[in-house]
């Protein structure tokens, strides 16, 4: 039989029974979605991941407070010191920052008034990492850092090239509209009760374009900057919860080799208890712990996505198998003549495979379809996702015609053994 004539065959048997062909259809584009979705995000991942190392550089080491631990009192907690004393001990290492961040912090600037402003107070070294801004105006100095100086610099959020479905509910913070109406590069502002000079603003890529992993609470969060040590003399010690005001949150190294983290893990957690009098009141984590602990559970959904494809396209392949043999039996007839009549039992397989690879290409197309959706419109991480490529379709489409051959091949086997005079006598 010619190919021509089995794919006409196959697409008048599934016009005959749209009902049982729609739903064995949509079960299938369900299974296809959920899998070209998994190899999106999975794509994604990895992408960022290789970015993501080349922006927060090859050593980079992460120290912050220990949750939960209750002090003996000997350690006055994580502190700006410790960073100094990082710096003066390990002269070698490319980066040595600290931050300190706290939330609703009071902001005035002529008539503009807002009490929810996060202020952050960081050092020079900052921007030696992560630094995927637009600047307007300049970044914090070593002099303003050493003098305490009333500066600042304004987060300004990217937006989005394309909004996801969820940005509509995105509400825009004061501070950045007054960022984007106003012009207040050297002008004066009110944090707290202190005077400080805004000497930049540093605009962030949209957010669909971030490279950076993690934004560490930007993007819409109305976020000001001040050299750390301003911080203690200004904000610091209005925050009590806080052990005082050289607290710091996190304290950022950078080997600057993937090589010497081993070694500086071990050299940063010596010093430190040192400092600390033997409390461990902190942790020392490899980066790339971090960020594979974010991808394991990035990957933990990806992986419950792809069970519930799977699943759909087994029962979907398992429609595929009741269809064809509820098409069998409702041809056995048809397949005594064509036997009668000199179709082998080659031709009586492939009839039925075709048509059940039909309803897969179908499916599959669908399923193509609502995946490009899922991961185009309605992924809740769209930057995490990689584009639907020409290779992700393939393999979906792939997927689909595989599930139509192997679920019919059964099915068309028992219809090809059929005996032409018993066929031919079933009413």
């Amino acid at each position: 039989m010619k190919a021509s004539e089995l794919g006409r065959t196959a697409f008048t048997e599934i016009r005959a029974h749209k009902v049982r062909s729609a739903l064995t259809c949509l079960s299938l584009s369900i299974g296809v979605a959920a899998v070209l979705y998994t190899f999106s995000q999975t794509g994604g991942m990895k992408a960022r991941y290789v970015k993501f190392f080349e922006l927060s550089g090859p050593g980079r080491i992460k120290i912050e407070r220990k949750q939960g631990y209750t002090s003996r009192g000997l350690s006055k907690g994580l502190t700006w010191e410790d960073a100094v004393r990082l710096r003066k001990n390990f002269p070698e290492l490319h980066m040595v920052f600290a931050v300190v961040r706290r939330w609703g912090t009071r902001m005035r600037f002529g008539d503009f008034k807002e009490d929810n402003i996060m202020a952050w107070g960081v050092n020079e070294e900052w921007s030696k990492r992560d630094w995927v801004y637009t600047v307007k105006g300049r970044f914090f100095n070593k002099e303003d850092v050493k003098d305490a100086r009333r500066v600042c610099v304004v987060i300004q959020p990217g937006g989005w090239v394309k909004k996801p479905w969820w940005a509509k509910y995105y509400t825009v913070h004061p501070l950045e509209k007054l960022v984007r109406q106003r012009e207040i590069v050297g002008k004066e502002i009110l944090i707290e009760d202190h005077l400080f000079t805004v000497v930049g603003v540093l605009t962030e890529p949209p957010r669909d374009r971030d490279p950076r992993w993690f934004r560490e609470g930007f993007g819409g969060s109305g976020t000001i900057m001040v050299p750390i040590t301003t911080y203690q003399y200004c904000l610091g010690r209005r925050w009590g919860r806080r052990s005082g005001p050289e607290y710091v949150d996190q304290i950022h190294v950078d080997t600057g080799d993937t090589a010497t983290v081993g070694v500086y893990l071990n050299r940063v957690q010596m010093l430190l208890k040192s400092r600390h009098r033997g409390e461990k009141d902190f942790e020392v984590k490899d980066y790339r712990d971090v960020i594979q602990g974010a991808m394991k559970r990035m990957r933990d959904r990806a992986v419950s996505i792809l069970v519930i494809g799977i699943v759909a396209v087994l029962a979907s392949g398992i429609g595929i198998m009741n269809v064809t043999l509820a098409t069998i039996f409702s041809r056995i007839r048809e397949i005594g003549i064509r036997r009668a009549i000199g179709a082998s039992r080659t031709d009586i397989i492939s009839q039925f495979v075709v048509e059940a690879m039909a309803l897969g290409a179908i499916g599959g197309l669908a399923g193509t379809g609502l995946g490009w959706l899922l991961v185009d419109k309605l992924a809740p991480d769209p930057e995490f996702m990689a584009p639907v490529g020409a290779a992700y379709i393939a393999w979906a489409l792939l997927i689909a015609l595989g599930t139509g051959f192997l679920f019919s091949l059964y099915p068309a086997y028992q219809a090809s053994r059929l005996d032409p005079v018993e066929a031919l006598r079933y009413e």
